[in-house]
């Protein structure tokens, strides 16, 4: 069995300048534990694989493609690929979000 603690993980540099850290990496799937400060959000962008989003912590917005809406914990939003998507913290609280991309870009 392997375990992984995010607190274990590195900060990965990302295009969003938001705190990324990867805690699985397989060549079937990825998961990137994602925390959006008060004020932060991605840039709008497109993935070549379909992408799930779970909230673990706070209130923030999604946006994929035309639509957007306020999500909380416990909260799963689908992703498909090609389609442009965006996460947005416009609370005063940490947005945290696992962003799991399958199968693996």
């Amino acid at each position: 069995m392997k375990t992984i603690n995010y607190k274990d993980t590195p900060t990965m540099n990302n295009p969003h300048g938001v705190q990324a850290k990867k805690i699985l990496d397989t060549e079937n799937a990825q998961v990137i534990h994602m925390c959006l400060k008060a004020g932060e959000s991605l840039k709008k962008h497109t993935t070549p694989v379909d992408v799930f989003f779970y909230v673990l912590e706070g209130e923030g917005i999604v946006e994929v493609g035309e639509e957007k809406q306020t999500v909380g914990k416990d909260t799963l939003i689908e992703s498909p690929k090609d389609i442009p998507h965006c996460l947005y913290n416009e609370s005063q609280t940490d947005f945290k979000v696992l962003v799991v991309k399958t199968p693996k870009p």
